[in-house]
């Protein structure tokens, strides 16, 4: 196994692309990324479980763990220099922790205590397609959570954790480190580092389309043709737009 990097490396994300992914939903950035050439970027599983109301942005952060074997998944191995409380302590301020848990569900990968030393180290979030447990006093830490569920046993019940800061797989995405993560009440959303100037740039657009044809749904206009619009449609979004 190679080492984990033992200092973080993601950089913050300049605030008006935060702001505007931000405004941003994640149905709308699955659009535009699709139009982009990128169509796996939702992670199947992980939902807003805990003080989730928020819509988040941040770089993220990534975790590993693999199935477990017995000889290394176990409660000693919470004090390894190769451990979850190591990775907690290298993550950088506003990061989005994503975990890959491989979808085991029936092993909690945080607890508390780990999730609360996360919000006090000034995480943003975590993302997993995997469990966490002691789920009320997650609750009480005020750490959003995206996460597939909750469960009992601790992680080393089925899984060993080996690195941090390395691409993973989550809910079936690839998920590189320093890569842009927004969560919504829709799930969470990857987006490629190279990617996310563009993809906030014509997100806001998206959205601000979307808002005119609404308004125009509203008036009674029929659909063909106004969504997705076509030509004339759009000459009279911009018109109208541009009057404004």
């Amino acid at each position: 196994m190679t080492q984990s990097p033992a200092t973080p490396s993601p950089a913050h994300l300049d605030k008006a692309i935060a702001d505007a992914l931000r405004a941003t939903s994640t149905a709308t950035i699955t659009t535009v990324l699709l139009k982009m050439g990128i169509r796996r970027c939702w992670m199947r599983g992980p939902v807003p479980m805990f003080n989730a109301s928020d819509r988040l942005v941040g770089r993220a952060f990534t975790m590993r763990f693999v199935p477990a074997r017995e000889d290394l998944a176990t409660p000693e191995s919470w004090s390894s220099p190769r451990s979850t409380r190591a990775a907690i302590e290298a993550m950088p301020e506003d990061c989005i922790v994503v975990v890959d848990a491989m979808g085991i569900t029936d092993a909690g990968i945080f607890g508390d205590i780990l999730t609360a030393r996360m919000k006090k180290r000034g995480v943003t979030a975590l993302v997993t397609d995997g469990a966490v447990r002691d789920a009320l006093g997650v609750e009480g830490t005020d750490l959003p959570v995206w996460c597939a569920g909750a469960a009992a046993p601790p992680s080393v019940a089925g899984l060993t954790f080996v690195g941090w800061q390395e691409p993973v797989g989550c809910g079936g995405v690839a998920v590189y480190p320093d890569d842009v993560i927004v969560a919504d009440g829709d799930g969470a959303v990857v987006i490629p580092a190279a990617l996310v100037e563009a993809v906030a740039n014509e997100a806001v657009a998206q959205e601000s389309l979307e808002l005119w044809i609404m308004r125009e749904i509203e008036k009674g206009v029929p659909l063909p043709g106004l969504y997705p619009p076509n030509a004339e449609t759009k000459a009279r979004y911009e018109a109208e737009t541009t009057r404004s």
